[in-house]
Order: structure tokens, then sequence, then C-alpha cells
């Protein structure tokens, strides 16, 4: 049977990651280290000597100029790249463009905690006439409001996101296509727990490292036969680790 190949790549280090802030789908940048991590991502895969037939990234620039960087250094800028909402970060609702660790002084890291990692509790909805709201960006002006997020849960996200698996994704691999998808925190927790049919309890303590990129085999029935991130164990290891630290109070 031939195995279907599926890389999860979470974008690289952006500016509001460098300032620690919730970011959920505010259109931050990359910073250079981001770029760079991008580059690296891009060199694993050559290394890897993958060949991707199509990528799918969100509308969200972050996940974009790395979907680009990485595809660049592999040469495979050519082929085709769709791009859809559902695949964005998790809308963090009120949190977006709060600084993470003074959050948590605030409200304490069991909360946070809460907010940023538990399964099915959103953070604090941001108000429709708010304009950082996704009905008052142009990009989603097309959409139905009714579906547009003031805040999501994990729960919610997986919700958002499984239709595009299942309608686009899943059909291009088991059509034999090996896939890229450049996304986002969140949105690849999702995934991930789907895959890999993770609890609602394992799900909270995943951590998904920026940039470095996650190879799943999948079988023709698109069972997980193995999962592993490229490069050296250990890095993502600590990378994931970082991940988790960045809600705590200084």
């Amino acid at each position: 049977m031939t195995t279907r190949k599926l890389v999860l790549l979470r974008h690289g280090q952006s500016q509001w990651n460098l300032d620690n802030r919730f970011t959920g789908w505010v259109d931050v940048d990359i910073t250079e280290a981001g770029r760079q991590e991008a580059i690296r991502a891009g060199e694993l895969m050559k290394a890897e000597g993958l060949k991707f037939d199509c990528a799918h990234t969100s509308v969200l620039k972050r996940a974009i100029r790395t979907n680009f960087t990485a595809l660049d250094v592999m040469d495979q800028l050519w082929i085709p790249v769709h791009k859809t909402w559902r695949l964005n970060e998790r809308h963090y609702g009120a949190l977006q463009g709060l600084d993470k660790a003074e959050t948590t002084a605030k409200h304490g890291e069991a909360q946070v905690k809460i907010w940023r990692r538990s399964y099915d509790v959103p953070p604090p909805a941001m108000d429709a006439s708010d304009a950082g709201h996704p009905a008052n960006d142009p990009r989603y002006a097309k959409l139905d409001a009714a579906a547009l997020p003031g805040t999501e849960s994990l729960a919610t996200t997986l919700v958002r996101v499984l239709p595009y698996w299942h309608d686009q994704i899943a059909p291009q691999l088991k059509a034999g296509q090996t896939l890229l998808v450049t996304a986002h925190g969140n949105s690849l927790r999702a995934l991930y727990k789907y895959l890999n049919n993770v609890s609602e309890s394992e799900i909270l303590e995943l951590n998904i490292p920026t940039a470095i990129p996650l190879l799943f085999e999948l079988d023709a029935d698109l069972k997980v036969k193995s999962h592993r991130y490229l490069g050296d164990p250990e890095a993502a290891r600590r990378a994931a680790e970082a991940v988790a630290n960045q809600a705590k109070a200084r």
C-alpha cells in the first residue's frame, strides 16, 4: 500500500511571539528569526526528499510567508497553494494583543492555562463592534457573519478546521498527493488531535514548536502509521517546552 505523506508546519516566530502577546486572528508578520526558522524548515524538508503536490495555508501572513519561504528553499514555489480562513489560528477573543505574562500575573496561571490550553473553555469574547473582530475585516467579507468567531476554544477550532480537512485535504491525500499544511499552533493542534485520536485531557499538554516540520505517514484510509518532527528530536522538545512556558508570570 502506498504511504501518504502530510507535513504540518507551524509558522516561524512572529513579532507577537517575540513580544509574548496573544495573537489569534491578528495579522502579524514573522520576524527575521522567524524567516530563518522557515528557511531551516525548508532545508529539513528538502533533506527528507519531500516533493509536495500542493500546500494549504491560513489567510494570515505569518503562515503565508513561512510557507512561501520554505517552498522557496525547496525550489517548489510552483506548486498550487490554497489559502483558507479555516486554518487560521484560534481566535483569542478579548485576550488578543495582551501580554501573556502580564495576563497571567493579573488572572493567575491556572486561569490563563485554561484559556490557552483547555479543550472547550474559550477566552472572554471580543465584541462584534470591535474594529479587530473578523466581521469588520475585508478578507472575511464574503463569509457568513454568523460563522466568524469572537472567541474560540480548541474544540470550536476543531469544528472549524474539520470541514476543510474532509472537503479538501483528505481527498487529495487519498488521491496519493503529498501535502504541506502551514498554519498555527492551535489549528494544527486540532488536526493533531483528530489524526491521532488524542484525548481532551492529553491535548492540554501538547505544544507545537514554530517552524519544525511534523511529518505524518498515513495509510490508504488516512490512519496514522507514524509521525515525527524532522531534524533533532531534542531541539523539537526544547522548542515545544518554550511554547508551554510563554504564559508563565515573570
